[in-house]
């Protein structure tokens, strides 16, 4: 999604190539796009381009003609334009998440332009406003939107009293991550921006916004000592946030390109060379509570170890502990089963009784075993009784 940088790199594009044209006719809309018609039509004006954070206005100024070189009818519509029929024309972008500008010819307008403005020359050429997903969106005589703070880069003083002033606000009550996307305090940080800024600076994403930016009202003033150039040298050195605002987006301003540039094929290359957490292999990514992705580095704390024989005894003592957790684990398992497994008192009692006392329905061949048993048991008693009675 185009951010600061860009709609700042698209307005000095404009402003390079419109530079010494002169346009003329209507200003032209595509059929497709559900923005307002743009009624506007001069036989020669210029087009100059200004940007503020996530906005850029469009200047549309009548030339006028020197008398000596007019007819009647020139003389009549010289007139009219002195008396406000035509007047300049402010028009004011916000480019959604594929809005771009290009200049090509006329007769081969990109595939998804929506708004062009002809050149007077021959052949003719135009100024397109492009949008592949139709996000994007312009305003007819707009202004600034009042609910955007300063810009972070062109208004650098202007940004930062505004968030230091407004702390108590509750959009600060928010995370870091989620308070650098409102535009009311940090006009131009988008998705790709906070994650570099917050990066560089190892602040988490999900911090508090106000307890990070508190810190920067107590911060200790340099010495009045100092040269320029050596308070420059530490800012530079140490920036903080709110300096991180301005001095990321002037970086891809100053690496140039983003489509704007001579050689384009090697605008995206340049670009994902400079990024060091957004969208970077390795780094984690989670969604904001604006549904955003915020991508972010996680850094553990590395515990502190006295010797390599130490370092090896605790995790031999880890393993150790591992394992005679899982054993306690399982034996509470296995006596937790055998205690399910075990009858009631009342089903033991009448368990022992059945085996006490043999049933009338005992098998038959056990009742003969018992039988034959007490006869042999009864002859060998009787025996010496007999043999006694004999004796006497």
């Amino acid at each position: 999604m185009p951010e600061g940088p860009e709609l700042h790199l698209a307005s000095c594009y404009i402003n390079t190539v419109c530079a010494g044209l002169i346009f003329s006719g209507k200003v032209e809309k595509s059929e497709v796009s559900k923005n307002p018609e743009v009624l506007f039509e001069s036989d020669a004006y210029v087009i100059s381009a200004t940007s503020r954070g996530k906005e850029i206005k469009l200047t549309l100024t009548p030339l006028k003609e020197e008398k000596n070189t007019l007819s009647g009818r020139g003389r009549d519509r010289e007139e009219l334009s002195q008396n406000g029929l035509q007047q300049p024309m402010d028009l004011v972008f916000r480019f959604g998440m594929s809005g771009s500008f290009k200049f090509t010819s006329a007769a081969e307008l990109p595939k998804h332009a929506h708004l062009w403005f002809y050149t007077k020359e021959s052949p003719h050429r135009a100024l397109c406003f492009v949008d592949c997903r139709r996000f994007g969106r312009w305003e007819v005589h707009g202004t600034w939107q009042p609910d955007r703070g300063p810009c972070v880069m062109l208004e650098y003083e202007k940004f930062r009293e505004n968030v230091l002033r407004n702390l108590s606000d509750k959009a600060f009550n928010k995370p870091i991550c989620e308070a650098l996307l409102n535009q009311k305090f940090f006009n131009g940080i988008g998705n790709y921006l906070r994650a570099e800024i917050l990066y560089r600076l190892k602040i988490p994403p999900f911090e508090n916004a106000r307890t990070v930016l508190e810190a920067l009202q107590h911060r200790k003033q340099q010495s009045p000592d100092l040269t320029l150039s050596k308070k420059v040298k530490l800012k530079q050195e140490n920036p903080d946030l709110l300096e991180l605002c301005r001095a990321v987006p002037m970086e891809v301003i100053h690496m140039g390109g983003m489509g704007y540039g001579p050689e384009h094929s090697d605008d995206a290359a340049a670009f994902e060379e400079w990024l060091q957490c957004y969208c970077v292999p390795g780094m984690r990514s989670l969604r904001d509570g604006n549904g955003r992705t915020i991508w972010f580095q996680v850094t553990k704390p590395v515990p502190k170890r006295s010797s390599k024989g130490s370092s090896s005894q605790e995790k031999v003592a880890k393993r150790s502990g591992r394992k005679k957790g899982k054993e306690l684990v399982q034996g509470a398992e296995n006596a937790k089963a055998h205690e399910a497994r075990k009858p009631n008192t009342r089903s033991r009692r009448k368990a022992s009784a059945s085996q006490a006392s043999p049933t009338n329905e005992a098998p038959a061949a056990d009742r003969k075993r018992q039988a034959s048993a007490r006869r042999s048991t009864g002859a060998v008693t009787a025996a010496p009784r007999s043999r006694r009675v004999k004796a006497e």
